[in-house]
């Protein structure tokens, strides 16, 4: 097996055209036309990380951040990113990171803390926006059918929880086929009006060359007319952030323990108690303070998040109770969203978590 179908199952989870434009996620380093030799899952890319898959014979690490997140203008081992890098090339080691794009992708980073607390009726905090591609085009009658469905498998149709959508209505196309022309319907010379159904169906703007040559190859118009309109509508499914329910009313005091329980925290910072039981619950893992006013805004009774600013815990007045875990805590999970994405797909494949403590802070 080729590194790269490892590679592309992750990113059929989480696509690349997710990440936010500051970040670097995607292959770091070798070449994803190597055959697979196994894969160490890990959160961060150290030197120790680098050895442990050497000595277990793997040739791909996959990680949630980015080892090179900012360019390299000189490879001469002064750091331990330089390093790293250097001794992955020299041992054909394929680096793999997918960061914002996991985040911000159904299934991903939020949705794994969100099964670790129970939470229900969950949906995205910070839909993306303009992110949404409506495509028209207009197909002979008999036809339709065959097009609606090549559509649907190329990802066009899905609206929330619902597949296969689509809006048809009847008309008439017209059409005078010139001598260069081999036409479907109609004769050479001759206006035709072709009983027509415009077909309209929206996909997100990652999937548009791949939606577009899915209808090409099974529309039987020579010339197929079709049009692309971006739409300002939130995608739904796909954002920063997450908010849910939990099963029932919670103390305040219980929860954050609850808290440290689940995820390991040694230590949790948290806003002063608002005196309120919580049933609304918004998480973001990583550096998600960018979100508490859209957790305000949501009427969440707490935030949770690797990293807030000392101000931030003033601002939420008492608005919303904040709690900050930890970046390495509170994303250490997408260790197993990594390996639940392998694993079910390639079931045989020699895949693990890095025993590699990488985080760089230690708590006394």
């Amino acid at each position: 097996m080729k590194i790269r179908e490892i590679i592309n199952e992750i990113e059929r989870v989480a696509p690349l055209q997710l990440q936010e434009d500051f970040d670097n996620a995607g292959v770091q380093t070798g070449d994803t036309d190597w055959e697979a030799t196994g894969a160490l899952i890990c959160l961060d890319i150290t030197e120790a990380v680098v050895d442990e898959a050497i000595n277990a014979g793997f040739n791909l690490i996959v990680s949630h951040h980015p080892l090179l997140f900012k360019p390299l203008k000189s490879l001469t081992g002064r750091n331990y990113i330089e390093r790293s890098v250097i001794k992955a090339l020299k041992n054909d080691i394929v680096i793999y990171s997918a960061h914002t794009n996991l985040d911000n992708a159904a299934d991903g980073v939020n949705y794994r803390l969100v099964e670790l607390f129970g939470l229900e009726e969950v949906r995205i905090l910070s839909p993306k926006k303009n992110e949404l591609i409506k495509l028209v085009t207009f197909a002979p009658t008999d036809s339709a059918e065959n097009i609606r469905k090549a559509l649907f498998r190329a990802g066009a149709g899905n609206i929330g929880d619902y597949s296969s959508c689509s809006f048809n209505v009847q008309g008439e196309g017209t059409f005078l086929a010139s001598e260069d022309c081999n036409p479907y319907r109609g004769e050479i010379g001759k206006l035709h009006t072709e009983p027509e159904i415009r077909i309209e169906t929206v996909f997100p703007e990652y999937l548009k060359s791949h939606v577009v040559r899915a209808l090409l190859a099974v529309h039987p118009y020579e010339e197929p007319a079709f049009d692309l309109y971006r739409i300002e509508n939130e995608w739904m499914q796909a954002g920063s952030g997450i908010i849910g329910q939990l099963p029932e009313w919670e103390d305040e005091l219980i929860f954050l323990q609850r808290i440290k329980d689940v995820l390991n925290v040694e230590s949790l910072q948290h806003s002063s108690l608002t005196g309120k039981r919580l049933r609304s619950v918004a998480i973001c893992g990583g550096s998600g303070a960018f979100l508490i006013n859209d957790a305000i805004a949501a009427e969440a009774d707490i935030f949770i998040t690797g990293e807030a600013k000392y101000n931030d815990f003033y601002n939420v007045e008492n608005k919303i109770l904040l709690a900050v875990i930890g970046h390495f805590e509170s994303e250490i999970c997408t260790r197993d969203v990594f390996l639940n994405i392998i694993s079910k797909k390639f079931p045989t494949f020699a895949v693990q978590n890095s025993m590699t403590n990488t985080n760089p802070i230690k708590y006394l």
